[in-house]
């Protein structure tokens, strides 16, 4: 601490007004500090012994203090940064057929006034609120630095739950509310990567592979499909450096292996995104490579493994209905109710998060506290721990 000298009686007034400040302020914060201590669990010494670990109990009591100062501390707005948004209206102003099959379309939207849009960066996605309530989350497969637009493209699926026919009939000027953008792919544009995508999951790896050209990278990627006549983005992508691109599909080609797909790793990073197989075989052969680090992101929901088959009872109607080993429960009460609210069917949007009000489940999520998973459930991934579990639905 720095002394001052300095005579004037009021700069001494004002530190005795401090000192008593001071005083109030320690009292309140040890106060505080004691309503924080209510229920605290320290752990268990490190060497067995049956007492709190002294190092983390230090910890926790300079945490609880500093956290009590800030309580009891005036808060200055003015320095505050700007609220988070959430939710963001926007109408579609374009709409392209992007490859030879007809079934994915391009999709720009922007803001009703004309205004910018948050920020975004490769790999971040939308969450779409459509016109019918139904929830979607697509990747943003546009341009970062063009701040009045935002740009998905999306596959149409002729047996899914009806948001991509729903996106695929948006009219110019329909208006849409998104949550966003938000990152749960992020791309770390530094050294060497390999960026491994299957169909419409070229959208999320795109923007990381321009990135990538951008900055300089020693980058490489392979894109597979089903037919060229399937693949988005194709004629772009074709436009890019020879030597970097592999692109194969399964009619000429053959459905590739991990290893395959993964030749040409070297060290640096390996960002996947595609269909679930796809991931799968990348995940059990990547461990073979020099890669440092694997990413992934799924567009379709994993497979079910190691489940047992179990009842759901739906209270409004008195439903019974039987999951199979390898079903969702989403899936097989979609059966029955077709407008049962979903997203990602990965268990991390919580748009299916239901109230279990008989039964035990199996949670196969950790977006849920423990608190909450007391009392309810993420249906499309989590299970019965055995028996029957009755929904409030």
């Amino acid at each position: 601490m720095t002394a001052v000298s300095n005579p004037d009686s009021r700069v001494e007034h004002v530190g005795s007004k401090k000192k008593t400040g001071l005083r109030k302020r320690l009292s309140d914060m040890a106060r505080t500090v004691d309503t924080f201590r209510e229920g605290r669990q320290v752990p268990q010494d490190l060497y067995g012994r049956d007492v709190p670990d002294q190092t983390m109990s230090l910890v926790t009591d300079a945490l609880d203090k500093w956290f009590a100062l800030l309580d009891n501390g005036e808060f200055d707005d003015s320095h505050a940064a700007a609220p988070v948004v959430r939710d963001i209206a926007l109408t579609l102003r374009s709409r392209e057929v992007l490859c030879g099959d007809q079934q994915v379309v391009r999709l720009e939207f922007e803001s009703p006034s004309g205004e910018e849009l948050p920020a975004w960066a490769p790999g971040m996605h939308l969450d779409f609120v459509l016109p019918s309530g139904r929830r979607r989350q697509y990747s943003l497969c546009g341009d970062p630095s063009d701040a009045h637009a935002y740009t998905v493209a999306v596959r149409f699926i002729p047996d899914g739950g009806g948001g991509s026919a729903e996106m695929h009939a948006l009219e110019i000027g329909t208006p849409v509310t998104v949550t966003g953008p938000r990152n749960g792919f992020p791309f770390v544009a530094d050294g060497r990567a390999v960026f491994v995508a299957g169909g419409i999951g070229i959208t999320a790896i795109l923007p990381m592979v321009r990135a990538a050209r951008a900055t300089g990278m020693d980058w490489y990627l392979e894109y597979r499909g089903r037919s060229r006549e399937s693949l988005p983005f194709l004629d772009e992508i074709l436009a890019l450096d020879d030597d970097r691109v592999n692109v194969r599909t399964d009619d000429v080609d053959g459905i590739a292996s991990g290893s395959e797909l993964l030749d040409r790793v070297a060290g640096g990073a390996v960002y996947c995104c595609g269909p679930p197989p796809m991931i799968d075989a990348v995940r059990a052969a990547v461990d073979g490579t020099d890669a440092t680090h694997l990413y992934f992101e799924r567009f379709s929901p994993p497979p079910v493994r190691n489940g047992a088959e179990f009842e759901v009872q739906l209270v409004d109607s008195g439903d019974v209905i039987t999951v199979g080993a390898e079903q969702t429960a989403l899936q097989a009460i979609r059966e029955v109710r077709p407008s049962v609210a979903y997203s990602c069917q990965q268990g991390f949007c919580g748009t299916c998060r239901t109230r279990v009000l008989v039964g035990t489940p199996e949670h196969r999520e950790t977006r849920l506290t423990p608190e909450e998973q007391e009392s309810e459930m993420l249906i499309c991934v989590s299970r019965a721990a055995g028996g029957r579990i009755v929904l409030d639905l």
